[in-house]
């Protein structure tokens, strides 16, 4: 009598599977952290200092009260939290890039908060 062939029990291979760090989930929560920081800080300058619709924030308040406050990460930040500000209606940019203005939308935001 012939042996019988040995069964593969080996799980089959196919292509490998993603894997996802919990790492990778931290530093997206942390970069969001840092974004919402920037944005506070923005609104804040705002709220404390011009709280009114059409307040125009310069580019020497940009530099003063926010840019030299920022730690690296929230640096990395600044960017994507202006865009937020800006497509959420908040502020708008001048055509300047850097003079921003408080809109009726940010205005009613700094109000509530």
């Amino acid at each position: 009598m012939k042996p019988s062939p040995k069964k593969n029990t080996s799980p089959k291979k196919g292509p490998p599977q993603k894997t996802y760090h919990s790492t990778a989930k931290k530093k997206n929560v942390q970069e969001v952290t840092y974004k919402k920081e920037v944005i506070a800080m923005f609104m804040q300058w705002f709220r404390k200092n011009a709280p009114k619709k059409g307040a125009i924030m310069g580019k020497i308040d940009v530099v003063r009260n926010i840019l030299v406050k920022l730690d690296m990460k929230q640096e990395e930040a600044l960017e994507e939290a202006m865009q937020d500000l800006v497509d959420n209606g908040w502020i708008a940019k001048e055509s300047d890039g850097v003079t921003l203005v408080l809109t009726q939308k940010g205005f009613e935001y700094i109000k509530k908060s």
